[in-house]
Order: C-alpha cells, then sequence, then structure tokens
C-alpha cells in the first residue's frame, strides 16, 4: 500500500476503499440540508450532518465528542491515536454548514447531490463538504487497514463556519480548549487546489495566511419629512453617496510575504518576468500578474489590498417618508498588519458625516512556507501530480482557523483538488451551481492520504 493506493505495474493506481467512499459520502452530505442563515431561529442546523458524522465514526471504533452550542448547532470531534504519541497532535478541521441556496437558477437540486458530466452538485459541494468526506473516507479506510497514522491526528466537523463560527470553532475554543491542548499546527480550508498556468503545469495553492474580518455598518442621519418636498437633509442621500464612494475606492497595493512570494513564483511559472517595482519597466505589475492567472484571478487579486464590498441597505418605513436614518453593512477584508491603517482609509472615504459601526472584527492570520508539515504536503502533491508546483497564497475570506489561531496554533489550508484548467474555482463558493469534480474529489483523497501518512 503506497499512500492508500494500490500500484499498478504501469506505475498508475487502481481504486481503493477511500476513493470509491468518497464520492457517496459526500454525496449523502450535500443531501443533508445544514442551512447558515446567521440565526439558529431559521437555520436548519447541523445536527442531522452531525449524526451522520457520529454515527460513521462509531461504526469505525472511534469515539465521537458531540458538543451543542445551541439547540441544533453541533460539532463533532475526534482523536485517532498516532503511532508515536510524545508528538504534538495535528488537528484537521471542516465545516458542516452551508450558506443559503435559492433553486431558482440552479440546475439541480442545490440539496441533491446530483452526478452529472463528471461533477458532483449540490450546496457544500466545495465550501466545505467534499473535505468533510475526505476525512471520513480515509477514516474508514485506515480502520479497514488496521492502520495507525505517525502521531494523534484530531478530526474536527464543526458548526457555523459561516456565520463566523461563533456556535462552532470559536465555542470550542472558549469552552473546550482542553480538546486541542496538545496541538500545535491545523489543516482545513481552502487550499491545495490546481491551476492550470501551462500544458502540464499547474500552481497548487497552498493557504499560508488569510485576510482578517472587518464587518462595517456605516450610519447616516439627517432631518425626516415629507418625500413631496424639496429636502436636502437626507439620510439616504448622504448613505447612498458614502456607499458608493466606498465600494468604489481601490485600495493601495500592500504586499505581505505570502503574496509576496506567490507572485514570484506565478511570474515565473507564467513565463513573466519576477515583479521588481511599481513601473512596467520594472517588470509586471502585481495586477498584470494576477490577471495572466485565468479565472482565479479575482479570488486570488483580493489578496493584494483591502477590499470593502457593500452588502445591505437599510432605510425608512414608508414610500413618502424621508426616514431620519439609514444603514448599510460592508464587507471589509484586511491584510495582516493593515486593519488599524485601513480603519482611518474607511474614514476618510466615507466622510465625516457617517458614522462607522464595527459588527464583526477577526484578525488576518499569516505563516511560513516552511517546515515538516509544508514538505508533507509538497511531497503528497507532486506524488499525485509530477506537474505540481505547490506554493504560498493567501486566502482572500476567513475560515476557522481564525478560532483555532487563538490557541497558538499554525494554520495552513489544504483541502486538495485537481480542477479543470478553465473552472472558475472561486465562482462556485456561494454562487450558483456550486459543484466538485470527480476526479478532483478522488485525487484530493489520494493527496490526503499521502500527506497524513508523512505528516
Amino acid at each position: 500500500m503506497n499512500g492508500g493506493m494500490t500500484q499498478r505495474s504501469d506505475g498508475s493506481t487502481r481504486p481503493t476503499q477511500a476513493t470509491e467512499d468518497v464520492i457517496r459520502i459526500c454525496r449523502d452530505l450535500l443531501r443533508i440540508d445544514t442551512t447558515n442563515t446567521g440565526q439558529t431561529a431559521t437555520s436548519a442546523g447541523e445536527r442531522v450532518a452531525a449524526e451522520y458524522v457520529a454515527e460513521v465514526l462509531s461504526d469505525i471504533g472511534l469515539t465521537p465528542m458531540v458538543f451543542e452550542s445551541e439547540p441544533g448547532r453541533i460539532s463533532v470531534v475526534t482523536r485517532v491515536a498516532g503511532v508515536d504519541r510524545s508528538r504534538p497532535a495535528l488537528l484537521l478541521h471542516g465545516h458542516l454548514d452551508v450558506v443559503p441556496a435559492e433553486p431558482d437558477g440552479w440546475r439541480f437540486d442545490p440539496f441533491g447531490g446530483e452526478i452529472a458530466d463528471g461533477y458532483l452538485w449540490g450546496r457544500g459541494a466545495v465550501d466545505m463538504k467534499h473535505f468533510d468526506a475526505m476525512m471520513l473516507a480515509l477514516l474508514r479506510q485506515w480502520h479497514a487497514e488496521g492502520w495507525s497514522p505517525p502521531r494523534d491526528l484530531i478530526f474536527a466537523f464543526l458548526a457555523d463556519e459561516e456565520s463566523g463560527g461563533r456556535l462552532g470553532a470559536h465555542f470550542l475554543v472558549d469552552e473546550h480548549p482542553d480538546v486541542f491542548a496538545d496541538c500545535t499546527e491545523a489543516v482545513g480550508e481552502v487550499g491545495g487546489f490546481s491551476c492550470t498556468v501551462a500544458p502540464g503545469r499547474r500552481l497548487y495553492l497552498i493557504e499560508t495566511a488569510q485576510k482578517g474580518i472587518a464587518w462595517l455598518r456605516l450610519h447616516a442621519t439627517g432631518r425626516p419629512g415629507h418625500g413631496s418636498m424639496v429636502h436636502p437633509d437626507n439620510a439616504v442621500t448622504a448613505l447612498a453617496e458614502a456607499v458608493a464612494r466606498l465600494g468604489r475606492q481601490e485600495f493601495p497595493v500592500v504586499l505581505t510575504p505570502t503574496v509576496r512570494t506567490f507572485l514570484s513564483h506565478a511570474a515565473t511559472a507564467l513565463g513573466l518576468d519576477a515583479p521588481g517595482g511599481p513601473s512596467a519597466a520594472d517588470g509586471p505589475t502585481p495586477d498584470a500578474i494576477v490577471a495572466a492567472l485565468g479565472p482565479i484571478a479575482s479570488m486570488v487579486g483580493a489578496t493584494l489590498r483591502n477590499t470593502a464590498n457593500p452588502t445591505r441597505l437599510e432605510a425608512g418605513y414608508k414610500d413618502n417618508v424621508i426616514p431620519a436614518r439609514a444603514s448599510a453593512t460592508i464587507d471589509c477584508r484586511t491584510l495582516p498588519g493593515q486593519a488599524e491603517a485601513f480603519v482611518e482609509q474607511v474614514r476618510a472615504v466615507v466622510g465625516p458625516d457617517i458614522a462607522v459601526e464595527f459588527i464583526e472584527r477577526q484578525p488576518a492570520l499569516e505563516t511560513s512556507f516552511d517546515g515538516p508539515l509544508v514538505a508533507a504536503m509538497r511531497a503528497a502533491l507532486l506524488a499525485e501530480d509530477p506537474g505540481a508546483v505547490p506554493v504560498p497564497y493567501m486566502l482572500s475570506a476567513g475560515t476557522d482557523a481564525k478560532a483555532f489561531s487563538r490557541l497558538g496554533l499554525r494554520c495552513f489550508g489544504f483541502t486538495p483538488l485537481r480542477l479543470a484548467a478553465d473552472l472558475n474555482f472561486g465562482a462556485l463558493f456561494h454562487g450558483v451551481d456550486e459543484r466538485v469534480p470527480l476526479d478532483g474529489l478522488q485525487f484530493g483523497v489520494r493527496v490526503l492520504d499521502r500527506f497524513l501518512r508523512d505528516c
């Protein structure tokens, strides 16, 4: 047995239990509605999916630890004993909840788990029930083989990630930190996926950093009055102008160590000169390198600078009444080391008459692209894809790593997938027709198996 796959005489591999199970398990999970609206009262909750996970774990002799933060909001954690129990444990974490999905516009039922055109379709296919399925499939295979990992592994299947993790990862860190007391590193979403830059040559983006969260509410006040009259002191007008300015603002490029390293690797792989300065004469700009990456440009491009995207507006209570107050929600993401500077940038853009309220703040994370764990990731990818070029990158969003970093864990994103060159992977997250390639899913479980056998 080599990395969970049996070798054929021609050097290729044949399916094992995990590569067969992963599609079935992922399909089962996609058919469980775990919609997270942000409020427990209107969310489907994770209970049914958590019970499914707990049953799989129990069937193979593992002990599921079940944590319920609010009714129906359940996380499941288990530990697999390793050969060398004196080593620190490694945490692997995935979330069970998904964002809402309106069936209109979808090719298939978002919770149908349909298989078509080489893909498994459904809400959560890439965010992130595919990784939950990989973990469960490998645990079943290891049990059948009687195999033990090099060190203790902790597997966490978490609630509430899509609403910031307050009822999932953050709850566990706050209320049950002892579960992770001997962990020093953690692996979760989003990383290990491929980006084709030339025939037979693929970058595999390993997450070593992620942007911080700074969700804002902007508030404008004015004089209420009748909608039929001339009314210069209109809160809605003031808010709309501030929101438009902020939504169109392009913040300056700031290259963190992770992004700088990524751009250097990407420029080389694309056949471009390494970035050397702000002008074209000094080499391609960061924006030019990102633009050459194809479908993932929008995902990676957001890591060059702070961003602010308006997401909600609220004002008024009657069509012919000018309200005294208007509010907007802005989804802001900040680069490592930029949180305080960003606040000042926002205040300068919206102006002194707009009140700025923070409704959620979580820090950016960044670690280096080195060490034994990174070496094991690189080796696992190269073993399955000789054309792989593993590179560090920054995730433009946030994950449950923000919670586990509070315990001092070094956090990575590594949920490996090999993707078609023309697939817009970033658009699948929270998008219509979310889906995961079947061969990519099986590739991922093979890579994850190799990685964990050498971690």
